[in-house]
């Protein structure tokens, strides 16, 4: 390859020091790749947010470069933010594997994305010529099928990018493509960028094939409906209980839109292998005894508006619970979530639902991520000179980087980054490069202009300290008010009236003294701001948000 090119630059728009919106790009002179293009779901600190996504500037001022988006495998911090990417800069094609490629044409659609997009499906033989860069796939575990690793060659060096994995020996699905792994790590890796999720956790993460003896176990005693709540991503998850259903002559009602999309493209590509005469319709549901239905459902994480949150309060149109359903929550908890699925939990045990999450009794759930035995496996096997830990927060990346020094790689090189950080390969030798800024973009609704810090903050602040709003008119001409300040609050005082009365004095005083100066409309609406935050605060030690309201009746 030709090395008399510049260096190439390999940084991170999303998924360092975070779980979720997974964005990683590989950059040299004339082209530019980037790897997956993932969401992060909001928490209670977001409030009004649909979706955080990477900010996309960095990628938009090289666009003349961008040859190709490449996806790992299915999972929304992987491809949940595609439909965003797509309307802020052309990507000229997209390699996918065959079930990511699936739902990410769907996800267009749901998006009423009108660009054709060019989605080439790729497998673990196939290798891609992308200008300067070769780059090809090694098939791994992960709780989606179709899960790959990426190989990309350049003219300074390997990098070697793992995906989401575990190294599952007895999985679900296809095995871990350990010896074709071997053989990349022999022929040389520069730089390796591995997941980090579950490295603060000892040992191997359980076998996916573990789970199915705990579902069989909780079939076998349920005398009533059995009701599993999973992502709907999970396909290895979904396959296990509908076989086990099937084996127990329950017929299965799927609930959720997403879960119905999954299932349906599961199916028809063979992930899913389950006749159609297994499922029923919610119609079906009053011909059958209780101890003859498995309901698979979303909501796992309380979402308010899953299918499983409706049926525990009782708005579900088609399914409420009855004393003696078992309900199943087969997934973890995503950080944040714990106090939603709290809420689920006692909603549906109030119902006389029998709630079984993940326990010592109750393996239902087993993680997608690699242990720290599995992590110090895929760094002996690859043996990179370099390592940059991704996909985590900063202690998972530390911990993943000092991880590295126990198993060969020096600690001068490893690279603990965060999202805008930047390394350069240059002749098989890393080196830092510069910082950019890349700030989360909020998206509320599918508004893809996003919001940014000052707008979350704003409505943090009207979560917790309420707001003020004071409409004052003006007379510019003569520099006067015309009336009294009109006060508006919401969400902080007991006592309304008074507090206005007294805020609108205070108002009317300040603008009368700034009036009889030069001043601008900022200048006016600053002043309001003022006095209205020093009294509020004086009085109730609240910080709300004041929202001036100037009109000009000259």
């Amino acid at each position: 390859m030709d090395t008399s090119l510049g260096p190439i630059s390999i940084y991170a728009l999303g998924g360092l020091c975070e779980v979720g919106k997974n964005t990683y790009c590989i950059e040299s002179d004339d082209s530019l790749i980037v790897i997956d293009a993932g969401v992060m779901f909001p928490d209670e600190n977001h409030p009004g947010v649909s979706f955080v996504i990477p900010d996309y500037q960095k990628i938009r001022s090289a666009r003349q470069k961008l040859k190709a988006l490449i996806i790992t495998h299915g999972h929304e911090d992987h491809i949940g933010a595609i439909p965003f990417l797509v309307q802020n800069v052309h990507v000229p094609v997209i390699y996918a594997p065959k079930l990511a490629a699936a739902l990410i044409k769907h996800k267009l659609q749901d998006h009423r994305i009108r660009e054709e997009i060019n989605i080439v499906e790729y497998d673990e033989n196939s290798v891609l010529n992308i200008e300067e860069f070769t780059v090809s796939f090694f098939y791994v575990t992960h709780s989606i099928p179709d899960a790959y690793g990426v190989v990309v060659d350049t003219p300074h060096g390997r990098i070697v990018h793992t995906g989401d994995f575990k190294i599952d020996l007895s999985p679900v699905g296809k095995p871990f493509e350990l010896a074709k792994l071997t053989r990349i790590g022999s022929e040389g890796v520069d730089l390796l960028l591995s997941d980090s999720t579950n490295a603060e956790i000892e040992g191997y993460t359980p076998s996916e094939s573990n789970v199915l003896k705990s579902i069989n176990d909780i079939f076998d005693v349920a005398h009533g409906r059995v009701i599993v709540s999973t992502f709907s991503s999970n396909i290895s998850r979904i396959q296990q209980i509908c076989q086990v259903a099937v084996e127990h002559n329950r017929k299965i009602l799927i609930l959720g839109r997403s879960m119905e999309f999954a299932v349906q493209v599961a199916r028809e590509y063979g992930y899913i292998k389950v006749k159609d005469n297994a499922f029923i319709q919610p119609e079906n549901l009053s011909e059958l005894k209780k101890n003859e239905i498995c309901i698979l459902c979303t909501g796992s994480q309380g979402e308010d508006m899953a299918a499983l949150s409706r049926i525990a309060n009782g708005t579900h149109k088609d399914v409420t619970i009855y004393p003696g359903d078992t309900v199943v929550f087969s997934s973890s908890a995503i950080p944040g979530n714990g106090v939603f699925i709290d809420t689920v939990v006692n909603m549906l045990v109030r119902k006389g639902a029998n709630v079984l999450k993940n326990s010592v009794l109750y393996a239902v759930h087993s993680s997608g991520h690699p242990s720290k035995q599995e992590l110090r496996l895929m760094l002996r096997l690859v043996r990179p000179k370099y390592f940059m830990p991704i996909h985590g927060d900063y202690r998972m990346l530390k911990i993943h980087a000092d991880l590295a020094t126990t198993v060969g790689v020096a600690k001068e090189n490893t690279f603990v980054m965060e999202n805008g950080d930047s390394l350069l390969l240059s002749k098989h030798k890393i080196t830092k490069g510069p910082h950019f800024p890349a700030e989360p973009v909020y998206i509320d609704g599918r508004d893809i202009g996003g919001l940014n810090e000052a707008v979350i903050k704003d409505r943090e602040i009207l979560q917790e300290d309420g707001l003020v709003a004071v409409v004052v008119a003006i007379d510019s001409n003569q520099s006067k008010l015309v009336v009294k300040p009109e006060i508006i609050t919401r969400g902080f005082v007991a006592n309304n009236a008074e507090m206005n009365a007294n805020i609108a004095e205070i108002v009317e005083l300040s603008l009368n003294k700034k009036l009889a100066e030069k001043v601008t409309f900022a200048d006016i609406k600053n002043e309001i701001r003022r006095s209205v935050a020093n009294y509020v605060y004086f009085k109730s030690e609240r910080k709300p948000l004041v929202i001036p309201v100037v009109m000009d009746m000259k």
